[in-house]
């Protein structure tokens, strides 16, 4: 016995809102082992004008051999399928159901897995504790085009995000840090931070305006930056985090 249920739906067009125009309903995939919160989902989405589930099932390949001439819009696909099989469907859904988003459901990932099945093509995450008007909006979005993910997540990655920014501020500036000048050029450097001038630097260091100008394109190259306001902005950075005045060489 096939273990695929296909879900017939009317095809005649459904009212997206009681009051609104009339549009075809969204067609819906749901790929998920535990048959009760399959059965769950489809009538929550049944009783809900503007969707339409096509199919139901426990497995990706039977649900491939049904939905295939059905081209649902949307997947619904269960993350608990367990040992990578959920990260292997989201490869299988883009590369045999090219038009259709798929969209993760269930227990949250880890951000390594999450990375991994957006790199397979994942269009949204939600979770199982979601409302139903999170599932509603969350549908919508990615059908039309937008990429969502749970708003807990959302603020865990920018916060890993931050953390990253940091790491590489601090290492980039440890290896400037650790970039020899000479004595001259670590007086253009403050000279910088002061914001001198290349004209009023010349004066005080008593040499030319050429000189000058060499020690600071010597310096850019050093230290990887581009401009002198970067010099200065990265010698009070410097300053500040030794906690006193110290030239940051």
């Amino acid at each position: 016995m096939n273990t695929l249920s296909l879900v017939k739906r009317r095809s005649s067009i459904r009212a997206s809102h009681a009051d609104g125009p009339l549009t075809a309903p969204i067609g819906l995939a749901l790929i998920d082992e535990h048959r009760l919160l399959r059965e769950t989902l489809a009538a929550m989405f049944d009783a809900e004008p503007g969707f339409s589930v096509v199919a139901s099932s426990p497995n990706v390949d039977e649900a491939l051999d049904i939905v295939r001439d059905l081209l649902p819009q949307i997947v619904l696909l269960d993350v608990g399928l367990g040992d990578h099989r959920t990260l292997t469907a989201a490869r299988t859904l883009r590369l045999r159901l090219p038009d259709a988003k798929v969209i993760i459901t269930g227990v949250l990932p880890t951000h390594e897995g999450i990375a991994d099945l957006v790199r397979a093509g994942t269009s949204g995450f939600i979770m199982r504790d979601a409302t139903s008007d999170e599932f509603f909006d969350t549908i919508h979005q990615v059908a039309a085009g937008t990429r969502v993910l749970p708003g807990a997540l959302t603020s865990s990655l920018f916060e890993q995000i931050v953390d990253a920014d940091g790491h590489d501020a601090k290492r980039d500036r440890a290896m400037r840090e650790a970039v020899r000048v000479t004595a001259r050029e670590q007086e253009v450097i403050n000279a910088l931070a002061e914001g001198l001038s290349n004209k009023a630097i010349a004066k005080r260091m008593n040499i030319a305006v050429h000189t000058v100008k060499s020690h600071v394109h010597n310096v850019l190259e050093k230290l990887a930056l581009n401009s002198r306001l970067e010099v200065a902005a990265f010698t009070h950075a410097a300053s500040r985090d030794n906690g006193d005045s110290r030239p940051p060489f």
